[in-house]
């Protein structure tokens, strides 16, 4: 007679993240909310947040629809509204549905106001007003989309930075950020085989800077790229060895020309943006540092 081995009962699932509601309430477009909700969030491990934006609201009836969502999914409510009758309305609306509630930008803007001693502006959506500053994003914007990947070489002296790199070192991606910051960048890939234009290092007024990738790394890129295409071919484009020897001679150039390098290996594309802006700043001002 075989005895029947009692089951085991099963180990409780690890439980992977935590789900969450945040309302996002603003007067604007919400960029401003979502991108700094983003970043909070982001500070918590296994925590996923499940977002409802809520942009251009700047009617009492229009919050009387946001107060309904917020009390068919609760969660926390953040806002960036500026009308003292809507940030009221919504306030006593969180409380009566025992909602936590928060203006994102009271904090900072307290801390400013005390420091200015300043009045605060009542204007609805005044950080995307269509000021200098707007239009000078998208002039570069338009310049990054008109200058990649060595379009317009001789108009180069236009631009604030010049990025060169080999294939693959996010040189595109990295402008077009730069271009939302309202700088303007233009970017020239080296080929292999090929000198680079002699325009390059004529050039006065723009900082020309250095992208560098490991090699392991620059391989890794190129094939996932390949395989995005459906393209699985082995060629020199993705050889290790044939790849070390194009970021030694790009290397070998950056340090010639006396370019500042940036190693882009492990930096993210707002990291990369960043150094620049750093390494712009540092010219400006007479005191460029030594390459990243």
């Amino acid at each position: 007679m075989s005895t029947t081995e009692p089951q085991k009962s099963e180990a409780p699932s690890k439980r992977l993240a935590t789900y969450f509601h945040v309302h996002l309430v603003s007067d604007s477009t919400g960029e401003t909310l979502n991108a700094m909700a983003k970043a909070v969030v982001a500070r918590f491990e296994g925590v996923i947040p499940i977002e409802h934006i809520y942009a251009l609201i700047r009617s009492p009836k229009q919050l009387e629809r946001v107060l309904e969502e917020i009390e068919s999914q609760p969660g926390i409510v953040l806002h960036t509204l500026v009308d003292p009758e809507l940030r009221d309305m919504l306030e006593k609306g969180c409380r009566k549905l025992d909602m936590p509630q928060m203006g994102a930008l009271d904090p900072l803007v307290g801390a400013l106001s005390g420091y200015l001693g300043a009045a605060l502006s009542s204007r609805v959506g005044a950080q995307h007003a269509l000021d200098h500053d707007y239009f000078n994003r998208m002039g570069a914007l338009d310049f990054a989309i008109h200058h990649d990947d060595g379009q317009g070489l001789m108009e180069l002296e236009r631009a604030d930075v010049v990025l060169v790199g080999v294939s693959r070192t996010s040189k595109t991606p990295t402008c077009v950020y730069l271009a939302h910051r309202g700088v303007r960048a233009a970017n020239v890939p080296l080929v292999p085989g090929q000198d680079p234009s002699p325009v390059l290092s004529d050039l006065k007024n723009p900082l020309v800077v250095g992208l560098v990738v490991s090699p392991d790394r620059l391989v890794q890129i190129r094939r996932n790229r390949l395989m995005s295409l459906g393209d699985d071919r082995e060629t020199s484009y993705v050889d290790l060895d044939a790849v070390r020897e194009e970021t030694v001679r790009a290397r070998r150039l950056f340090e010639r020309l006396g370019w500042p390098v940036i190693d882009v290996s492990r930096r993210s594309v707002e990291e990369t943006a960043a150094q620049v802006i750093n390494l712009i700043n540092e010219r400006r001002s007479g005191r460029l540092g030594s390459p990243a």
